[in-house]
């Protein structure tokens, strides 16, 4: 009798401690349900619809996820018959950049953005030109054209931009530490509208300084600038030019052809693109396009909701002041890149980027 008690003392105690092990596990459970995993959060978890989302968001960025979504392909046929076409009509191999060569002195000069008007070159003015041309007979495997927009916060796709053979910023972009993992530092050409040198430098009429020091991001880069859009555009673009000789600036500045802008105008007004003037950015995806066998967008987001976190997006990484689209038409242009990305012929990338990665 006695071995038998204490072998029913012993099933008792184990039937207490098994029991005492899984009431410990379950209060585990439910004390720790509201705690955050690490790691990739699940492909099938989708951030619900903002309450306030933008009048006609919705189904934008539904177009964007079905296109941007499938795996990507380069099409090289395809590729290559936009680039060749690009360079029969456009001619940014010759006429890209003005040059001593292509306009010489008692040459006229038609602004690309008003009307009929021109200007006579100079010798002063003849002797800005580049002597010779950035792009003619260029080709690059790579290249990136970084625009600017607040998609590129928490991007970390600084890597893969500075990877490429060549990129292209626009517009004096902030490069500053803090955005080196998102934008990274290499840049090869960045271009500069000369309403820039005048909101942010006073067109160069006082202190001129500022405007060096701010170039020296940018290295041995080329700043380029459309000083033949507008008459007004003449006189800014000129005392960037002499800025950067007086103060020795390694950056050599270059003008682009008005001529260029008008032939790439006719050839996107043929294929759609027929609400507004070229953007920059347009301008500079499309030399890209005709110079470079892989061409990366960054940063070419035009709307102020991100389209998988669904969360706010600031108009440019590096500020947010308000976008102004009244030369411009962004969405329409945006519409562009992702056909083009949907056909293959380039990479746009508005998500999160893999370093390693292409």
């Amino acid at each position: 009798m006695k071995g038998l008690h204490i072998k029913l003392s012993i099933s008792l105690m184990f039937i207490v401690l098994c029991l005492g092990s899984l009431l410990i596990t379950a209060f585990w459970i439910v004390d720790n349900s509201n705690i955050e995993t690490h790691g990739p959060p699940s492909p099938k978890k989708i951030p619900r619809w903002p309450s306030d989302l933008c009048a006609g968001c919705r189904a934008l960025i539904e177009k964007v996820r079905g296109g941007y979504s499938k795996p990507w392909k380069k099409q090289k046929d395809i590729s290559q018959k936009l680039s060749s076409q690009l360079r029969s009509e456009c001619h940014g191999f010759d006429s890209a950049i003005i040059t001593q060569a292509n306009t010489p002195v008692g040459s006229n000069i038609l602004f690309s953005l008003e009307g009929k008007k021109t200007l006579r070159v100079t010798p002063e003015i003849f002797s800005t030109f580049s002597k010779e041309n950035l792009f003619q007979n260029k080709k690059w495997d790579t290249c990136a054209v970084v625009g600017n927009s607040g998609i590129l916060s928490n991007s970390s796709c600084g890597e893969m931009i500075d990877s490429a053979q060549f990129v292209i910023r626009c517009n004096l972009p902030s490069l500053r530490k803090s955005y080196e993992k998102d934008v990274g530092m290499k840049t090869d050409v960045v271009t500069a509208n000369p309403s820039i040198i005048w909101k942010k430098y006073g067109d160069l009429e006082r202190r001129r300084r500022p405007f060096v020091e701010s170039l020296r991001i940018y290295g041995k880069s080329r700043l380029l600038l459309p000083a033949f859009t507008f008459a007004r555009d003449v006189p800014r673009s000129l005392r960037a030019v002499y800025t950067a000789e007086d103060f020795e600036s390694p950056m050599w500045p270059v003008f682009l052809n008005p001529d260029y802008i008008r032939n790439l105008t006719l050839f996107w007004r043929s294929r759609g693109q027929r609400k507004g003037a070229l953007s920059t950015g347009l301008k500079m995806v499309s030399l890209a396009l005709e110079h470079c066998a892989n061409v990366h967008l960054y940063g070419f987001w035009p709307f102020s909701i991100h389209p998988f976190e669904l969360n706010a997006v600031n108009n440019h990484y590096f500020d947010n002041n308000k976008a102004s689209w009244i030369l411009h038409a962004m969405p329409d242009e945006f519409d562009l890149w992702l056909q083009l990305h949907i056909q293959g012929v380039l990479r746009l990338h508005l998500g999160k980027c893999q370093p390693g990665t292409n």
